[in-house]
C-alpha cells in the first residue's frame, strides 16, 4: 500500500516511513476512492469528467491507482467500461490478482452512494492528493537542506519549482458558456467607455506607441528587443516612469544587469535637472542644488515604481515575487530588463534554447495568471549587423529561441539608423523607429521617435516628423514629463 515518490536524485522518500516518523497516517481517503471507481463502472456518462480531473497518484491504495489506470486505458482506446471490461484489462497487464480479483471490483460498485455525488468526491481525493504531495516536497527539501555539496541557490530553486509544478498541474480554468464570457467582456467594453484617453489598457506614455496598440493589454507579453547600446533600458525606464509619475499607475521593474541605485541615479538625473556627474558623486553639490534635489523628488518618491535588482532570478522567484506585488501593491504591469538574463529550471542548464523557451512560456503563464501586462526586453542576435542595407530587425533575430516570437503577442524592435551610420533619404541625427512586428490582437506599425543621445532618451516624434534632438528648439512637443528634461549623457 505504501507509495513511493522518487526525487530526481533516484532517492526514494517513502508517505508510510514518513507518516509512522510523525505518528499519524498520511493524508487519504480510502473510502471515497472505492466510491468513486465503482461510480465509473457503473456509471460510464461520469469517466469522463473524473479522468479529466484526476491522476493514477491521486489514488492512495495501490490496488486502486492500478484500477483507475485500466479505467484510463480503456476510455482513451474508446472502448466501454464496467466492470467486466476493466477486469478484462487488469488480466491483460496481470494486475488482476494484485488488486483483489473480481471479488473487489464488484465490492466497489457496491460502496456507491450515488453517482451524482462525484464531483464532490473528486475535490475530496484531489485535496488528500496535494497534502501528500506537499508533504513529499517538504521531506525532500529538508533531506536536500543537509545536504552540503548543493549549492543554497539550487536549493531554493529546486523548492519553488516542486511547488510551481504542484500549483500548475491543479490549476485548471474551468470551460465557461459564451454567455457569461459575454457578460464579462461587455461589462469591460462600457467601463471603457468613461474613459478618456481613447485606451483600454494601461498607458505607455508615447503617444504614438498607444495609438497603435491602445495602451499595454491585460495577460499580454510584450517583448521589446534590439542590439546592445541601442537604448532599450532608456526607453522602458523612461516609460516605468511616465507610467508611475504622470499616470500614478503601480509598476514593478525588474533590472537583473543594473542595480536599484543605478536605475534611480539616472531617473533623479531627470527628475532634478542636476547634472549626471554630480549626482553619480563625480561633483560636490552646491547648497542650492541640495535644496533642488529634495525638492523634485517629491513626485518620484510618491510614485507607485517598485524595482528589483536581484541578479540572475529564477522565473520561479519571480512569479512569487509578482503575486505578492500584484495582491500587496496592486501593481498593474511588470518589467524584465532583460529576458536572457533570468535562469531557468535546473534541469535545463546547458541546454540555452529550451531554458530560455521555458522562460518565456513561463512569463507568458504569469501574464495570463495575473491579469497583467508582461514587457520583457530581450537581446536580438548579431545577425542584424551581418546583414546588408538598413539592418532593420526581423523577428528571426530573436536570440536563442523562436519560443520567444510565438509567446509573445507583440514584439517591437527598437532601431537607430545612425547607429550603423546607415541614415536613410531625409533622415535627421536622432532619428528612432519602434518597429511593431507583431502584434497578435492588432495591426503592426512603425512608429517614429527620437533617440536624445546626449540625454539618453526617447521622445515623441513632432506630428509624425523627426526634429533635431538640439535643446534650443522652441515649441519641440514631446512626451509630457520631466524624464524628458534630463541632461543624463551615458548611453544605455
Amino acid at each position: 500500500m505504501a507509495k513511493t515518490v522518487r526525487t530526481n536524485k533516484k532517492k526514494e522518500v517513502s508517505l508510510d516511513a514518513l507518516g509512522l516518523e510523525a505518528g499519524k497516517v498520511p493524508p487519504q481517503a480510502i473510502d471515497v476512492e472505492e466510491a468513486v471507481l465503482g461510480a465509473m463502472m457503473i456509471e460510464p456518462n461520469c469517466v469522463p469528467d473524473v479522468l479529466e480531473r484526476l491522476i493514477a497518484d491521486c489514488f492512495y491504495k495501490e490496488a486502486n491507482r492500478k484500477i483507475f489506470s485500466a479505467i484510463s486505458a480503456l476510455s482513451k482506446d474508446h472502448e466501454p467500461v464496467d466492470i467486466f471490461t476493466v477486469a478484462e484489462a487488469l488480466k491483460r497487464t496481470g494486475d488482476l490478482e494484485a488488486v483483489g480479483g473480481p471479488y473487489y471490483l464488484s465490492l466497489l460498485s457496491s460502496k456507491v452512494g450515488a453517482a451524482a455525488h462525484v464531483d464532490y468526491h473528486v475535490n475530496i481525493l484531489l485535496q488528500k492528493h496535494i497534502q501528500r504531495e506537499l508533504i513529499t516536497i517538504s521531506a525532500e527539501v529538508q533531506r536536500d537542506s543537509f545536504d552540503d555539496s548543493i549549492p543554497v541557490d539550487d536549493l531554493l530553486n529546486n523548492a519553488q519549482q516542486k511547488l510551481f509544478d504542484l500549483a500548475e498541474r491543479n490549476m485548471k480554468r474551468e470551460t465557461l458558456p459564451v454567455q457569461d464570457v459575454l457578460k464579462d467582456t461587455i461589462a469591460e467594453i462600457e467601463s471603457n467607455q468613461d474613459r478618456t484617453d481613447g485606451l483600454s489598457g494601461v498607458p505607455s506614455g508615447f503617444t504614438g506607441i498607444d495609438k497603435v496598440t491602445l495602451g499595454w493589454q491585460e495577460s499580454d507579453l510584450v517583448i521589446i528587443a534590439a542590439r546592445p547600446s541601442m537604448g532599450k533600458t532608456a526607453f522602458v525606464l523612461t516609460m516605468a516612469r511616465n507610467m508611475a509619475v504622470e499616470h500614478h499607475i503601480p509598476v514593478a521593474f525588474f533590472s537583473l544587469e543594473m542595480s536599484s541605485k543605478q536605475l534611480v541615479k539616472r531617473l533623479l538625473v531627470s527628475e532634478t535637472g542636476l547634472s549626471s556627474d554630480k549626482i553619480r558623486g563625480g561633483k560636490r553639490l552646491l547648497d542650492y542644488e541640495l535644496v533642488q534635489l529634495h525638492e523634485r523628488i517629491k513626485d518620484l518618491s510618491a510614485a507607485p515604481l517598485y524595482i528589483d535588482d536581484t541578479p540572475s532570478i529564477s522565473i520561479y522567484e519571480l512569479r512569487s515575487k509578482v503575486r505578492r506585488l500584484v495582491r500587496n501593491a496592486g501593481v498593474k504591469l511588470i518589467i524584465i530588463d532583460y529576458l536572457q538574463l533570468m535562469t531557468g529550471p535546473p534541469e535545463l542548464r546547458g541546454m540555452r534554447e529550451q531554458e530560455v523557451s521555458n522562460i518565456s512560456r513561463s512569463l507568458k503563464a504569469i501574464a495570463k495568471e495575473m491579469s497583467i501586462p508582461v514587457i520583457a526586453l530581450s537581446q536580438l542576435s548579431r545577425d542584424v549587423e551581418k546583414r546588408g542595407g538598413n539592418k532593420i530587425p526581423q523577428l528571426s533575430d530573436l536570440r536563442e529561441s523562436g519560443a520567444i516570437e510565438q509567446d509573445a503577442d507583440i514584439v517591437m524592435f527598437i532601431h537607430r539608423p545612425d547607429y550603423y551610420g546607415t541614415e536613410e533619404e531625409g533622415a535627421v541625427p536622432g532619428q528612432a523607429q519602434i518597429i511593431i512586428a507583431k502584434h497578435r490582437n492588432g495591426s503592426t506599425d512603425v512608429v517614429p521617435m527620437i533617440f536624445r543621445k546626449n540625454e539618453a532618451r526617447f521622445v515623441d516624434s513632432n506630428d509624425g516628423g523627426f526634429l533635431p534632438p538640439e535643446d534650443d528648439i522652441e515649441g519641440y512637443k514631446g512626451v509630457e514629463s520631466s524624464m524628458n528634461n534630463s541632461e543624463f549623457e551615458e548611453d544605455f
